[in-house]
């Protein structure tokens, strides 16, 4: 597991963690199962403070991406966990409103915005 934090970069040191775990987690490089760091080896690598790196596991699990087990630390679940797809739901229905909204300042009827949907459904493929 590879964490890089980025002191110039406008998301808090806490939710570089997150977002870098849950990449690594969702394409498949922290495999279902891994065991993470323990929270105080995180923040010795990542050379951070242990509350910061509290604060990511904690999202982390809040979320649905790992689970914190006594004796055993932070395991990864598995990537179909229900919890997981509601939030994924929930992210791409704040991205298409976003879309949506966009669309409606620029006057793009419906058909042209599903046109452009299924332009960019088709390419990623």
């Amino acid at each position: 597991m590879k964490i890089i934090i980025k002191s110039q970069s406008e998301l808090p040191i806490y939710a570089q963690i997150v977002e870098q775990i849950r990449t690594q987690i969702l394409s498949g490089e922290i495999e279902e199962g891994t065991i993470l760091p323990s929270i105080r080896k995180l923040a010795k690598e990542t050379g951070v403070s242990v509350i910061t790196t509290t604060r990511a596991y904690s999202e982390l699990e809040a979320t649905g991406y790992i689970a914190s087990m006594q004796g055993k630390g932070s395991i990864v679940l598995p990537r179909n966990n229900s919890l997981l797809k509601e939030q994924h739901l929930k992210h791409i229905e704040e991205y298409l409103t976003e879309a949506i909204r966009t669309a409606e300042l620029l006057q793009l009827s419906k058909k042209e915005f599903q046109e452009i949907l299924d332009t960019l459904w088709k390419t990623g493929e």
